[in-house]
């Protein structure tokens, strides 16, 4: 596996390319974006994973490359890490329009490359960025919680991939910290329980 993961990620992005099945591959080609597929460390002990790309990242095929992105790299950087130590992806890879949130169905389409991007990776933390992402790595994973992620966010959850144990960490995506400066404390203590559990 370690050998072919730079070429088991490939194929993700060239079936992504050409999913015509997606309700948003219309939209991409007619906008002349890109998908986003994921970037970094391709053995990464963590990965951050979003819900859906926005404007700026489909225009550019970088996860977090906007306003979010600015802070995600501040977040990073407060606990001594950078963009190149983690692998950041979303679960739906295409942008839906106007920035509106993933339906079911584009979760469902998309969420196997997901799946199949963890397995290759195999990450031992898995930090969620919101609530989309949230929800669906604890329902993967079989982790009970009905809570919102006010209630969850920092905690660390344990769930079974087919490669081992791993720690989940629900954070709240950057954006929120954008709409409201105070969020970003909350967020920098969060981000603090990744680098506790580096090299776990």
């Amino acid at each position: 596996m370690d050998k072919n993961r730079d070429e088991l990620l490939k194929k993700i992005k060239d079936e992504i390319l050409d999913l015509k099945e997606s309700p948003l591959y219309e939209e991409r080609i007619n906008s002349k974006s890109f998908p986003v597929i994921g970037e970094g460390n391709h053995f990464a002990e963590i990965m951050l994973i979003g819900e859906a790309p926005g404007k700026n990242e489909a225009k550019t095929g970088r996860p977090f490359c906007g306003q979010s992105g600015k802070i995600l790299d501040e977040l990073l950087k407060g606990i001594s890490m950078d963009r190149k130590d983690v692998y950041i992806t979303n679960i739906v890879k295409d942008r839906p329009p106007s920035n509106r949130d993933p339906n079911s169905e584009e979760i469902s389409i998309y969420s196997p490359f997901l799946d199949r991007q963890i397995n290759i990776i195999q990450p031992k933390i898995i930090a969620t960025l919101g609530r989309y992402s949230m929800k669906y790595i604890l329902d993967k994973f079989w982790v009970e919680s009905s809570s919102p992620i006010s209630e969850v966010h920092g905690k660390i959850f344990e769930g079974e991939a087919e490669y081992g144990t791993i720690k989940i960490i629900p954070l709240y995506h950057p954006a929120v910290a954008l709409y409201n400066r105070k969020n970003l404390n909350t967020m920098i203590d969060d981000f603090k329980i990744l680098r506790k559990y580096r090299h776990i």
